[in-house]
């Protein structure tokens, strides 16, 4: 299918072949019309599927038809990371360049003067995180009274980062006729409640399910002891790759770690991470984007926002904890159709994060073996409550379990204390004796 089939208004059309847009991925060809129609949608579909020009251009179509000049919020978008509110934002900017429509992006972290002063020019799409419409709604700054849509977008993201009550105290500041979009990577049973409980007859569609990456990246993996995995990173960036690269930090402290090497070895890096302000966070993803810095260190949540088609490499420093997140990080790259690769570094301590994630994604991951760190004596160890090593042998030894928890020899011992109670006599006239 052809994005010419889709019965897009012609300002709309322009917008999307200026982007290179010609086909629509699978959730595009299937979301699209029936948002079109007006329809409630339930989308599954995981990173990197086009999810955001999925819900984006059937709405403005359809706000678009509006022909009133009021400058009122008419469609809202919630989404869980600052990253990701900048990123929708910026794509509904791209697709709706030749539309009289107004959008605005709003999250915490910054001031929040120049978001309030805009939102007073009167906003037809709102992109927003829940904490900063939330404080904006209780200052009388925004009314939702005359929405018309309302998109959830990284609902199990929300789920993770604790946004959900958040969300509902939202929901129940909406109107009742409205139409409702809702689209998750994964459909944990809370998600799925919460999808039940706001959405009216929706449509389904389930794509590309988190378990299954795309068939265009390449994937590999590198056996490393945990002391040389800074010295392999640097050996592959400065003899094997040219391209820019994402590289995915499992900490904070990490991230800065790895920063701080590649710029000592003369590698241009920045980091993004929670401690990170706004400003800060969204100059090094500019930098990364327009090539100025060619190595970007991220964690999970900071990087969620990340959406770079052209982006080659994805670096796994260490792997996550959690499989379906490795999913979620490798799809940075190969997006659209594109061609990536993915590397993961895998010490003992990713051995069973290696084999829990081939698991989910139903295939072996081939080890590359030809690179000055390689080793094939890698031990699996485990980690302890602070994600610290824990060494082996060190760990408790189970005592054997006996039929009875009672000692065999469980004879009452006599009491070694002895007390003395006085009776007092039954003659009321008794008197002790001077």
């Amino acid at each position: 299918m052809n994005f010419t089939e889709l019965n897009l208004i012609e300002p709309i059309a322009k917008a999307i072949q200026e982007q290179g847009y010609t086909n629509p991925t699978p959730i595009q060809e299937r979301s699209i019309p029936e948002i079109l129609n007006g329809k409630d949608f339930l989308g599954c579909a995981q990173t990197g599927t086009g999810k955001t020009a999925a819900f984006s251009i059937p709405i403005l179509q359809n706000l678009s038809k509006n022909k009133t000049s009021n400058r009122h919020i008419k469609a809202l978008i919630l989404t869980p990371t600052r990253e990701l509110a900048i990123q929708i934002e910026e794509n509904i900017n791209n697709y709706g360049k030749y539309l009289p429509l107004k959008q605005l992006v709003i999250f915490g972290g910054v001031k929040q003067g120049n978001q309030e002063a805009a939102l007073k020019k009167g906003v037809d799409i709102l992109v927003a995180t829940p904490g900063r419409l939330l404080d904006f709604i209780a200052q009388g700054i925004i009314s939702l009274k005359n929405l018309e849509i309302f998109v959830l977008d990284e609902a199990d993201r929300m789920l993770d980062m604790g946004f959900v009550h958040d969300v509902k105290r939202i929901i129940k500041l909406l109107p009742q006729k409205r139409q409702t979009l809702f689209f998750s990577a994964t459909m944990p049973s809370e998600i799925q409640k919460l999808a039940n409980s706001i959405l009216n007859n929706p449509v389904k569609v389930e794509v590309t399910p988190v378990s299954s990456t795309a068939d265009t990246i390449n994937q590999s993996v590198y056996f490393v002891e945990k002391e040389n995995k800074l010295n392999l990173l640097t050996h592959i960036l400065k003899n094997d790759i040219a391209d820019s690269v994402l590289v995915f930090a499992r900490t904070k402290h990490g991230a800065d770690k790895i920063a701080r090497k590649l710029q000592k070895d003369n590698i241009s890096t920045e980091a993004i991470h929670g401690n990170k302000s706004q400003n800060a966070r969204q100059n090094a993803l500019n930098n990364f984007k327009s090539g100025k810095t060619r190595v970007l260190v991220a964690t999970d949540i900071a990087a969620r926002g990340i959406d770079i088609d052209e982006l080659k490499f994805v670096i796994n420093f260490e792997l996550s904890d959690v499989s379906e997140t490795y999913v979620h990080r490798i799809g940075r790259t190969g997006r659209a159709g594109a061609e990536g690769n993915s590397i993961s570094f895998v010490d003992g301590l990713d051995l069973l994060n290696l084999k829990n994630t081939e698991k989910l994604i139903g295939k072996k991951i081939p080890v590359i073996k030809n690179h000055p760190f390689h080793t094939d004596n890698l031990v699996a160890q485990k980690r302890d409550s602070n994600n610290k090593p824990v060494p082996a042998g060190s760990e408790k030894p189970k005592l054997p379990r006996t039929g009875s928890s009672r000692p065999k020899n469980n004879k009452k011992k006599p009491s070694e204390n002895i007390s003395i109670s006085f009776k007092k006599p039954k003659n009321k006239n008794f008197t002790r004796k001077k």
